[in-house]
């Protein structure tokens, strides 16, 4: 077995991937402090081809010298927005149809691996790497799911979360 060189691995180019068919996914960051958090969550986006995501509150956006350190130029191919208030910008998500789905520990949260696809967009929320999701934002949600843990800590990094949630998506999305 080699290993491939990038060459080898025939991506898709910026402008290909601005008008390529987008998993209707949409990622909210819920005031995330660490920019390089914020960097993996754009090229892990850009890697399942996510359709936006929104930066809220104190969340750091582009142009940002630690940003680019971890996306790594996807915030180049990745559609992102800013929005001052999140619950303001996930009020505005559901009118236009999408399904809300908060990441977080909560009282009757759905495991991730029984979550069951909707029928419509979705919109991922993910929060504060202390605090999580805000209350007044889980409290708007149609769902909340969890990635059950099994050992002494208490939560995932949120980049980490990020991509976790989204692969398990992807795959039920893309199951055949």
């Amino acid at each position: 077995m080699k290993k491939l060189k990038n060459k080898d691995l025939q991506r898709i180019n910026i402008e290909e991937f601005k008008i390529a068919k987008k998993t209707p996914i949409t990622i909210i960051l819920d005031n995330v402090r660490s920019a390089l958090n914020v960097g993996s969550i754009f090229r892990t986006s850009d890697a399942f081809l996510i359709e936006t995501i929104i930066l809220c509150g104190i969340t750091a956006t582009p142009p940002n010298k630690e940003i680019r350190k971890a996306a790594l130029g996807s915030t180049d191919s990745v559609n992102w927005k800013y929005a001052k208030n999140t619950t303001e910008a996930v009020k505005k998500l559901i009118k236009e149809g999408y399904y809300v789905v908060g990441v977080e520990q909560a009282g009757k949260s759905t495991p991730l691996n029984k979550f069951k696809l909707p029928k419509k967009p979705i919109a991922i929320i993910l929060g504060n790497e202390v605090n999580g999701v805000a209350q007044e934002v889980i409290d708007i949600c149609n769902e909340v799911i969890e990635i059950q843990q099994f050992g002494t800590k208490h939560s995932l990094n949120v980049s980490v979360t990020t991509g976790i949630v989204i692969w398990k998506i992807w795959e039920k999305m893309n199951d055949s």
